[in-house]
C-alpha cells in the first residue's frame, strides 16, 4: 500500500460587481466578460503526491572493445547470451526483458578500421531487487550499465489522485473565500486543469562503462529508490451571488 503525501498551494482571486469589462484570468485560460451581472470568483489550486515506487526499470547494457566487424559481432553475441542468462536465472521473466538498441558501427578512435557492437535492454523488476539485478547483469558482462528508473505500476492512479486532492482543495478554497466575502459562492463556471511530473527519478552511475572482475564477491551497490510524485493544478471559476 502507497504511503500519500499531499503538498498545496493555492492562489485566489475574487472579482465583484465593476464596470463592464474584460478579464483574461490567467494566461492561456479562456477571457471572461466581467460585470455586475456577472460576478465571478476564480481560484488555482495545486497539489503535490508522493507514493513508493513499486516498480524499478533497469538499464543494462555493453559495448566490445574494438575488433574487425565480424568478431565484435561474434563476441557481442556471446555476452548478449551471457547477460540475458544470467538476468533470466536470477527470476526474471523474459515479459519484463526489453531491447532498447544494438548496433554495429565503426571505432570513431583516430586511424581505426575497427567496430563495436553495443547493445542495451531495459529490466523491470521490484524496487528491492533494482541493485541485485544491475550487479548480476554487470557481472555476467553488462559493462554499459546503471540507470535505474523508480515508478508505479499504475500511473494514472497516482495522476487521478493527484488531480482529486487539488480539485478538491479548489472547492474548499472557493468557499472559504466567498465566505470571508460575504458573499454566497454560485455555480461553477469553468474548470480547467494541469497534470505534471518532475520527469522519472532516477539514478545513473557516475562512469557507465567499466570493466567487472567476474572473481569478485563484492555485495551489489547500495541503492535507496526514490519517491515517485505527481503534481495537478485546477483553476475553477465560479458565480457570486
Amino acid at each position: 500500500m502507497h504511503v500519500l503525501r499531499t503538498f498545496a498551494a493555492t492562489s485566489l482571486a475574487l472579482v465583484l460587481a465593476a464596470p463592464l469589462s474584460t478579464l483574461a484570468q490567467q494566461p492561456g485560460q479562456p477571457t471572461l466578460t466581467i460585470g455586475a451581472s456577472n460576478r465571478t470568483l476564480s481560484v488555482s489550486a495545486t497539489a503535490t503526491v508522493s507514493v513508493e515506487p513499486d516498480l524499478a526499470i533497469v538499464h543494462i547494457g555493453f559495448q566490445t572493445q574494438p575488433e574487425s566487424a565480424k568478431e565484435a559481432y561474434a563476441d557481442g553475441a556471446r555476452t548478449s547470451n551471457a547477460i540475458l542468462d544470467a538476468v533470466k536465472q536470477a527470476g526474471i521473466p523474459g515479459t519484463d526483458i526489453r531491447s532498447e538498441s544494438q548496433y554495429l558501427q565503426p571505432d570513431y578512435a583516430p586511424k581505426s578500421h575497427k567496430f563495436r557492437l553495443s547493445q542495451q535492454w531495459t529490466v523491470r523488476t521490484a524496487p528491492a531487487r533494482a541493485a541485485e539485478i544491475l550487479d548480476v547483469a554487470i557481472t555476467a558482462g553488462a559493462n554499459n550499465s546503471g540507470q535505474i528508473e523508480w515508478t508505479v505500476k499504475d500511473e494514472h492512479a497516482l495522476a487521478t489522485q493527484a488531480l482529486d486532492k487539488a480539485a478538491q482543495r479548489a472547492r474548499e478554497d472557493a468557499a472559504t473565500l466567498a465566505h470571508g466575502m460575504q458573499v454566497q459562492l454560485g455555480s461553477l463556471v469553468y474548470v480547467s486543469n494541469q497534470l505534471s511530473s518532475p520527469g522519472p527519478p532516477r539514478i545513473e552511475l557516475a562512469s557507465r562503462l567499466f570493466a567487472v572482475d567476474k572473481a569478485q564477491t563484492a555485495p551489489p551497490l547500495a541503492v535507496e529508490p526514490n519517491k515517485v510524485t505527481r503534481e495537478a493544478t485546477v483553476y475553477a471559476v465560479f458565480a457570486i451571488e
